[in-house]
Parts: C-alpha cells; structure tokens; sequence
C-alpha cells in the first residue's frame, strides 16, 4: 500500500524542486509533476514528488486521519 502525505509548500527552487513541510520536518521534493505549485500551496507527497495540489482543507482533512491513525496504533 502506498500513502502520500500532503506537505505544505515553504519554498521554491530554481531546479523544480521545493522545501515542503510535512508534519512538522521539512523536506526537498520535486515539483516536476506539480509545476504550477506555489509557496504556501499543500501538495501530495509520494516518494519525494509533489503528485497533487490540493486545498488547505482536504489537507487538514488527511492530516487529522494520520494522526488518527497514529492514536490507534499507539492504543494497541
């Protein structure tokens, strides 16, 4: 199974590449199937590329399942 984590985009570089914040660490992805992607934008995160833009609340949305998820791992 796969999952792809969004991240919120903090900066762009040149190369198309940008630093995205994924629950709370900071990583370099690639934006290359994202190139209209924008600082602040959230993006879908699967193997270090952006795939997906998506709005503020579908990414609040996702977030709030992995942490519940975390909980419920945790609880066992």
């Amino acid at each position: 199974m796969c999952l792809a984590v969004p991240g919120k985009i903090l900066s762009l570089q040149q190369s198309g590449r940008a630093t995205v914040d994924m629950l709370g660490a900071q990583r370099d992805i690639s934006l290359r199937l994202t190139p209209g992607a924008c600082v602040n934008d959230y993006v879908l995160v699967h193997a270090g590329f952006a795939i997906q833009v998506i709005d503020a609340q579908e990414a609040a949305e996702t977030l709030q399942l992995v942490h519940d998820l975390a909980d419920l791992a945790d609880a066992r």
